[in-house]
């Protein structure tokens, strides 16, 4: 039988054989309709694992998420849904309507665009736009869920214009997408504009209104109904089809060797299906939701699909006086709302399980995973879930059927129980209902007990999309004893899961050393250290000591009140209509945090406890609009922000694949240092459609094995005959498909050998050992300052000590890619998603041996870069061309997720020695450093960082400065340029030498970077190249504008007040100022006068979502609008940037180093007085015949070739226009001091909860001074974007190897970059306008890197906090020097309250024995 369901409204019909059952949605989308909105950005659906496979939550990016619809042909009723559709199979969709960001509007162009569309770019909301198809569905998804919501209550209609969400409900329906440009603040904007109860005038910069003149009517307009309309032909199919019987079999296995779709219609049939011998061989897969390919990414290809979800007593729900029995195919979503819905506002025990499920994965994941499948995974596979934990400690119990046999378990006993296979049925799920008079057991006459129910997870997210580090959940049943009138606990169920361990368990033995027994401090103790030896992670288990110090913080948050002596058994509460769940949404809930609310008391209202409230409380952004140079300086709206919205933006991989295209995957090294004797695909996947395997056998005999260059020498494409690096490139599997492709390059057997081969260099301590350097020209080393010895000698004190810092991966939403078709005469076109399409263009030359015209590059537009674009983008480019050659025929690669982030690379790992020597008031005489530099296996543009790095380091007066650079080799994979390449860790260290002096001098550490900012004369010392007078100096100016005012002061006395009167939160508030050299490079810039007189303009530079062409078109405007000195003519809408192409214009350079955008914008200006040179002679000699002349009628009149022969003098005119060249090229070289200084501060206030080690971001103050900005809304962008992505690096993103030097953290479950639950709760931006400067284009300053920096405010800020509480009599464990220590980056929450303490309850417990 067919599956029919429709696609933006279109009927779409698979039959046999048309779709492989294992198919996607994506994949589909993609591949099999004109429908490319929808994006592939982690592909966590597809890809397979790695061996064993990680326990974990399903998290994803959110770039794929479309609307999935569902019509109950019985009720009439339509429910909307976002779904992930990388992991959503095309089968599953049999009568569902599939509505990508394309479906939202009516048509292409602006005039067919959606509100979400037009709103999301009117706030600034989308930069290289490649997440930006996932935020508008996931947004579209809340809207239309929220209208069938309200169809069921008697809910008030919301103003005309606004939807029926609230603003906290319009960020969380976004929770779950992940973006790496904006900063997320512009997005939750545009989402919050959508809400009844905003306040317009508190969301951010927008291109609707004006500060203080925000009104509705001014948004574009959002109709209520007008997402997911369902097709009628499909419910009328559906009415249709109601009560009939269907075949189980939809799509039987064909001849081609497609796998077989079975949709059983009862449990019985199951059993008959998995029975028959048409299963007894080959590979079957049960799925519901398939959303467990997510979490363990599959390198099989399954002969038969069965999917569940048909079977009616899989989705029933009953509703019982006892509890509630949920179908095992229910989907966590509808889960959650049974709960929430049975809770009401009475039972808490459903209520708190139902805000725990919210934390589980992603909205877009939830609402089609299963909540059987999710304890199916936990029993099975080891899985991590929280489910299991938290309904295990509700004492639910499991309905299963074993073949014939059915049965009912506890929980507990399913978890223990062996696998379950394909016999093994789970049927549902039963969860009690607790009241103040249930016990736990029958055989106990405990009348008069009230219920306390709490759940806790530690996570490094808290709106959940992240892997709990350890999770929790305590039932019990407590009681006055009528003697002493303590409190007793009756029975008490205390569950915990996610720490390293097979499954949830109950630990019985702490159990019952607490029930029965009147809690006291000793009897907690006890019980604590009792804890912590039974909670012990398995061997291997990262964190393990933490993950032990974690249960033992959430046994004492829930029993804390008693030992306090305030808790009184009463019956269950809640406040405000919902529940508080322990660290459930936010780990930062302290052990005051109860459910029970009559004795809760919570140190501060602004504890950061899961709520209703606004993620993004409060922002504020301040500009500065210039006019002189008309319209560029205006916060004009990104060139195709809109576009990109709508899914029209053609990115590399959206482009249709041509005729007879394969596609290729990379076979990568997984041993450091080994020989490669031979490379051969698996031959169990013959099915797979593979066509074999490219490797350096391939290259041509004129060509070579090269597959990168840069200025420092070319790299190889693959390792031979000796690979050099786990990671390292051998080869490129080819199949019909890129899912093919993917899964037999992971199966290929790659035989190694290590004979006669040293050991591998993976550290750079053993490079150093083994001086393994690469040699630096002392050409790009800056001069050392003063005399080292004499400045040391000058000190009071002296320290000596290091800093490590580690690798961060770029996570550009779009991996790299590459499309590449043989064309005639031995031509090559490559498609290249690069930030150097005319590098690529000479590699693939070279490795092909072919000239370089014969090869031809494009690049449109980049879905995100930050550096990853550049050198590293290069194999990707040249492997593609490679097979394409080869094979002739067109071959397109797209990396997946993790092959991304093994073979790519990132920021350069690091150690540095310092030596400082300071005076007793904090003024620093000498500074040396020891700066190793860990490269990988090739030079890249390794041999820049130390350069870059000790530039940035100078930001301070050192008074005398030297230093020594190594530029290590090791067998790790190669290191390349990422956002502020070296000057992130120079800057950083800087601070961590302020931090540390400080520290010696028990001192104030702003005191101390006050004392030692730079003076105008002593700038001049340390930055010769850069000279600067004391107005273009703001750096101190700005320092004072952070720190000075008394705003700050105030902040800083509260703080310090929440640290005396709170005993498990502490604040820090602490500032930073950079100082960022720049250099602009030369660039080309061309353009182009139509005979319409529209402009095509051409530049180096190549759109990487920094907004380059927004900037190019407004240049170009006010260029060509020279000619009329009024400003009359409006060209911008006249102007388009079109693609980079090597053939067109040459010559295009590197898109790198934050300057690209102004270098072009000067190309174009350049480009443009030439054209105005030619047109102004013209355009006065027809102002002098006719009056005012006109764009269009200027430019009629040049093209035009018509003669007007009764006039000598008209036909002179002509004659000289016919003769105007309306093309104009200039290639602008930058002087000699072609290097500036950027400057910025940033003031960050952070809570750290000393349970949990968790970090939340209260408030960030920067301010940038960015020249006269081209565009302030640009430039804004780029300053959040940057700072957000600097959080990541020095908070969040853990990058992991093993003992070979193979990423390990190489997903987004495992991969922690920023979230928008994640970002400064108040975020608040200036750019400052510094005045005119003649040396820089129209006085504009960079914005894409700079910022980055700040984001080490956060990071000092932390430390802060955490000195704050090793002040505290309970940790006083840390030696005589409390308040220095070494805080790692990334900050994560285990590194945190390590330093905090990990026994710091067991101490603050003794601490209360001691004093009674």
């Amino acid at each position: 039988m067919a599956v029919v369901f429709a696609v933006n409204g279109e009927r779409v019909e698979l039959r046999e054989g048309d779709v492989d059952a294992g198919a996607t949605l994506l994949e589909f989308l993609r591949t099999r309709t004109r429908f490319t909105g929808p994006k592939l950005g982690c592909g966590e659906g597809t890809p397979p694992p790695p061996s064993p496979p990680p326990p974990s939550l399903l998290c994803g990016c959110g770039a794929c998420v479309v609307l999935l619809s569902a019509y109950d042909a019985a009720s009439g009723a339509v429910s909307h849904a976002a779904a992930s559709s990388c992991l959503t199979l095309v089968h599953a969709l049999h009568h569902r309507a599939v509505t990508t960001t394309e479906g939202l509007g009516a048509g292409r162009g602006r005039a067919g665009l959606h509100a979400v569309h037009q709103r999301i770019a009117g706030f600034h909301a989308s930069q290289c736009g490649f997440c930006t198809p996932g935020v508008c569905m996931s947004l579209a998804a809340a809207l239309a869920g929220a209208e069938a919501k309200a169809g069921r209550g008697p809910e008030p209609d919301p103003p005309e214009g606004f939807a029926r969400l609230t603003a906290a409900e319009a960020e969380r329906a976004v929770a779950g997408n992940l973006c790496r440009c904006t900063g997320y603040r512009p997005i939750a904007d545009a989402c919050k504009s959508f809400a009844a109860d905003v306040d317009l005038e508190d969301l951010g910069l927008n291109s609707f209104w004006r500060k203080g003149d925000a009104h509705a009517s001014k948004l574009p307009r959002y109709h209520q109904g007008s997402i997911g309309v369902f097709p009628e032909f499909l419910k009328a199919e559906i009415r249709a089809s109601s009560g009939t019987q269907q075949l189980h079999t939809l799509l039987p296995a064909s001849a081609g060797g497609a796998s077989a779709w079975h949709r059983p219609r009862s449990v019985e049939e199951y059993y008959e299906m998995v029975g028959s011998e048409l299963f007894g061989g080959g590979r079957t897969k049960v799925v519901v939701g398939n959303t467990a390919s997510g979490v363990y990414r599959e390198a099989e290809v399954y002969d038969r699909y069965i999917d569940l979800r048909c079977i009616p007593e899989l989705n029933l729900v009953s509703k019982e006086a006892k509890g509630v029995e949920i179908g095992a195919a229910v989907s966590i979503s509808q889960a959650i709302e049974i709960l929430r819905g049975e809770g009401g506002c009475s039972d808490v025990v459903f209520c708190k399980i139902a805000d725990h499920l919210e934390k589980v994965a992603s909205p877009f994941v939830r609402n089609t995973a299963s909540l059987g499948g999710n304890l199916v995974m936990a029993q099975r596979d080891q899985f991590a879930s929280d489910i299991s934990t938290v309904l295990l400690a509700a004492g639910s119990s499991i309905c299963i059927q074993v073949s014939s046999k059915r049965s009912t378990v506890t929980l507990e006993e399913f978890l223990q129980m062996p696998p379950c296979d394909s016999k093994t049925l789970l049927l549902s799920i039963f969860i009690p209902r607790w009241t103040s008079v249930s016990v736990l057991s029958g055989d106990r006459n405990t009348g008069g007990t009230s219920v306390l129910f709490e759940t806790y997870r530690a996570a490094p997210r808290p709106l959940g999309n992240a892997v709990a580090y350890l999770n929790s959940a305590f039932l019990a049943q407590v009681s006055s004893d009528e003697t002493s009138g303590n409190v007793i606990l009756r029975e008490l169920c205390l569950a915990f899961g996610a720490y390293g361990t097979q499954h949830a368990i109950r630990v019985r033995n702490v159990e019952k050393l607490l029930v029965g027994t009147p809690i006291t401090a000793s009897v907690l103790l006890e019980a604590c250290k009792l804890l912590k030896k039974t909670i012990v992670p398995k061997e291997g288990t990262r964190h393990a000591a933490y993950r032990s110090s974690l249960a033992v913080a959430f046994l004492f948050s829930f029993l804390y009140p008693v030992i306090k002596g305030t808790l009184k058994p009463v019956k269950a509460v809640h406040l405000n209509g919902c529940v508080t769940s322990g660290t459930n949404g936010n780990p930062n809930c302290g052990p005051d945090m109860h459910v029970d609310v009559s004795l809760k008391k919570i140190d501060n209202a602004n504890s950061g406890s899961y709520s209703n409230d606004c993620i993004l409380e409060y922002s504020n952004q301040i500009i500065e609009i210039n006019k002189d140079y008309h319209p560029v300086g205006i916060p004009a709206k990104k060139v195709g922000a809109e576009l990109q919205a709508s899914g029209e933006a053609v990115f590399v991989d959206d482009i249709p694949s041509p005729k007879d295209c394969i596609y290729g995957a990379f076979i990568y090294s997984t041993k450091p240092l080994a020989h490669v004797k031979s490379i051969e695909l698996d031959p169990s996947l013959k099915q797979l459609k593979t066509l074999g395997i490219v490797t350096v056998k391939d290259i041509p005999e004129r060509g070579s094995n090269v597959g990168a260059n840069t200025i420092f020498g070319p790299e190889p494409l693959f390792g031979d005959p000796v690979t050099q690096c786990a990671g390292e490139p051998l080869g490129v599997a080819i199949a019909e498909t890129q899912r093919f492709a993917n899964i037999a390059a992971k199966r290929a057997v790659i035989d190694y050998g290590t004979e006669n081969l040293d050991a591998p260099i993976l550290s750079i301590e053993e490079a150093v050992r083994r001086c393994s350097y690469f040699e630096t020209p002392p050409f790009l080393l800056p001069q050392k300052i003063g005399d080292f010895s004499k400045g040391m000698a000058e000190a009071d004190q002296k320290i000596y000590s290091e800093v490590k810092l580690n690798s961060q991966y770029y996570f550009y939403m779009e991996t790299q890619t590459a499309l590449a078709i043989p064309d005639e005469d031995n031509c090559m076109v490559v498609y290249s998603s690069s930030q150097c399409p005319e590098t690529a263009q000479n590699v693939i030359a070279k490795c092909l041996g072919l000239p370089c015209h014969n090869v031809r590059v494009i690049t449109r537009r980049v879905g995100g870069g930050f550096g990853g674009k550049a050198v590293r983008s290069l194999p990707v480019a040249t492997a593609c061309a490679l097979a394409a050659f080869k094979l002739q025929r067109p071959v397109r690669m797209y990396l997946d997720r993790k092959t991304d982030m093994i073979v790519t690379g990132g920021r350069h790992p690091m150690k540095i020695c310092y030596s400082v020597g300071f005076k007793s008031d904090g003024k620093i005489t000498a500074l040396h450093i020891d700066l190793f530099i860990n490269a990988g296996m090739t030079k890249d543009v390794s041999l820049i960082i130390p350069h870059n790095f000790i530039e940035a380091l100078k930001k301070y007066n050192w008074g005398a400065f030297s230093y020594e650079a190594k530029v290590c080799k090791t067998n790790i994979s190669t290191k390349s340029a990422m956002r502020g390449p070296g000057e992130v860790q120079g800057s950083y260290v800087a601070e961590a030498i302020i931090e540390h002096v400080a520290s010696a001098l028990s001192t104030d550490a702003n005191l101390v970077r006050h004392r030692n900012i730079h003076t105008v004369e002593t700038l001049a010392l340390f930055h010769s190249e850069c000279t600067e007078d004391a107005m273009g100096y703001t750096l101190p100016s700005i320092c004072d504008q952070v720190t000075a005012s008394e705003n700050y002061q105030r902040r800083l006395e509260i703080v310090q007040s929440f640290n005396k009167n709170n005993k498990w939160k502490k604040r820090g508030l602490s500032f930073v100022p950079i100082v960022h050299k720049v250099l602009s490079r030369p660039t080309p810039g061309k353009v182009s006068i139509l005979n319409d007189g529209s402009i095509a303009v051409e530049v180096g530079g190549i759109e990487l979502g920094q907004g380059l062409w927004t900037k190019v078109k407004q240049m170009a405007a006010f260029g060509i609008g020279q000619l009329w000195p009024d400003q009359s003519q409006e060209l911008l809408e006249r102007i388009r940037v079109i693609q980079a192409d090597t053939l067109s214009n040459v010559q295009g350079g590197w898109t790198t180093g934050s300057t690209t955008s102004e270098s072009s914008c000067e190309a174009v200006r350049l480009a443009c007085n030439i054209l105005v040179d030619r047109l102004k002679p013209i355009k006065e000699q027809f102002q002098e015949k006719q009056g005012n002349v006109s764009w269009d009628e200027l430019i009629t009149k040049v093209v035009s070739h018509f003669l007007n022969y009764y006039s000598v003098a008209i036909i002179n005119i002509q004659a000289t226009m016919v003769g105007v060249d309306l093309s104009a090229r200039e290639y602008y070289i930058p002087g000699p001091s072609g290097s500036y200084l950027n400057y910025g501060a940033a003031a960050s206030e952070v809570e750290i909860d000393l349970l949990t080690g968790a970090s939340t971001i209260l408030r960030s103050d920067l301010i940038y001074d960015c020249g006269q900005s081209l565009n302030p809304a640009v430039d804004l962008g780029q300053v959040e974007g940057a700072f957000v992505q600097g959080i990541g690096y020095f908070m969040s993103e853990e990058y992991v190897t093993n003992s070979d030097g193979l990423l390990i953290t190489d997903g987004t479950w495992t991969y922690k970059i920023p979230t928008v639950d994640t970002i400064p709760k108040q975020f608040n931006v200036k750019l400052l306008n510094s005045g005119p400067h003649k040396k820089r284009v129209l006085s504009s300053k960079a914005s894409g890197e700079p910022p980055l920096l700040l984001a080490a405010s956060v990071h000092c800020a932390t430390r802060e906090a955490i000195r704050a509480a090793r002040n505290e009599p309970r940790c006083s464990g840390f030696g005589s020097s409390p308040s220095h220590f070494d805080l790692e980056v990334p900050a994560i929450m285990p590194v945190v309250k390590e330093l905090c303490g990990l026994d710091n309850v067991e101490r603050y417990l003794e601490s209360l024995m001691s004093s009674i």
